[in-house]
């Protein structure tokens, strides 16, 4: 007879670290190819700046963990790192906050977890948050122009990004958001003349704000293709999107006049991003599919307080690492069945050998 223990079955799957990595990072690269068209090649230095640092930051830890690089550099996550911290800054931003997003993202916000896998709060949405709490000038400038139709030279577009050369008053302004949160004290019916007209330019893509406000026609469709491909779940996103537009859609009832409308809120800043590309990370958020609604849930519910009442325009990011947080409770009280344990509804007894 065989005395050696025998593992339990096991589901298999042909999926690898890489290869989810890879297509994540194609879904979103639709989105960030239109930016880089609305914002001209300042928006495409800074992004590669940004990938580029994190994949060198990556490579400094793995060095000093004393582990081989490539094999986890190789993995694409750095890569996503950096380019979702990019999809969160503004587009002219300098060169310096791209770098300081990377090195918060990737330190902070993984390594001294002990890595990929281990991390508590989203890399991305830890550097957003404390780049905007730190630099609050410097990433709330968003343009207001198109330098697809401005002329800018190859020089200028260098300078924006790396040396800030270019003068950027009188071609910036606030988001949607921004606009609404500044506005309703001097004109209380702002939001019924944003309701369409906004609404609609930041769904098809022409919308100031990061390369991650942009488009939420083109996010929505990365979003979907990775449903598809089976990389990420409906469950999710879909809860944060209801929740968020049940809530608008109540308080748009009650009083117009105050209130921005559904279309607004859920076409708005980085929310679709958010709904499909943050709240769906495997690390930060539950394992279970009600876990997965209470998670989405939670976010909806208070990107629209944060949004509404408090003093920030955008509330995506708080709003993830405060649910980020719960994450560890909600796994520990909502767990996946135990198969073998139960038998018509009753536990079965386990004798000891």
């Amino acid at each position: 007879m065989n005395s050696k223990p025998v593992s339990g079955p096991h589901v298999l799957t042909v999926r690898r670290v890489d290869a989810i990595m890879f297509k994540v990072v194609v879904a979103l690269l639709p989105a960030v190819g239109f930016g880089i068209v609305l914002f001209g090649l300042p928006a495409f230095y800074l992004t590669v700046t940004t990938v580029a640092a994190a994949l060198l930051v990556e490579a400094v830890c793995l060095n000093l963990k004393g582990v081989r690089v490539m094999p986890y550099l190789s993995d694409g996550s750095a890569v996503l790192t950096g380019l979702l911290v990019a999809m969160t800054l503004p587009p002219w931003a300098p060169w310096w906050i791209g770098v300081l997003g990377s090195v918060i993202a990737i330190i902070l916000g993984k390594q001294v977890y002990g890595g990929l896998g281990q991390n508590l709060f989203n890399p991305a949405m830890l550097a957003r948050v404390a780049l905007l709490v730190t630099f609050p000038i410097e990433m709330t400038s968003w343009v207001d122009v198109s330098p697809l139709f401005t002329g800018i030279s190859l020089a200028d577009s260098f300078g924006i990004t790396f040396g800030q050369s270019y003068s950027l008053d009188g071609i910036t302004g606030a988001t949607t958001l921004g606009a609404v949160k500044t506005g309703f004290s001097q004109n209380q019916t702002l939001s019924v003349l944003l309701s369409d007209y906004s609404g609609f330019l930041a769904f098809i893509g022409w919308e100031r704000g990061s390369l991650g406000e942009t488009s939420s026609l083109l996010i929505l469709l990365g979003g979907i293709w990775l449903i598809r491909q089976g990389i990420i779940q409906w469950t999710m996103p879909l809860s944060v999107l209801a929740s968020i537009a049940l809530l608008s859609t109540l308080f748009f009832a009650i009083d117009s006049q105050h209130y921005l409308s559904p279309w607004v809120h859920l076409n708005s800043g980085a929310l679709m991003l958010v709904a499909f590309f943050i709240a769906t990370d495997y690390v930060t958020s539950p394992n279970t599919p009600l876990g997965q609604i209470i998670f989405g849930t939670g976010c909806g519910t208070l990107i629209f307080i944060i949004r509404t009442w408090g003093g920030y325009p955008e509330g995506t990011g708080f709003a993830i690492l405060l649910m980020n947080a719960v994450t560890p409770l909600i796994d520990h009280y909502i767990k996946p069945r135990i198969y073998g344990r139960y038998r018509d509804g009753k536990p079965i007894e386990i004798q000891n050998p």
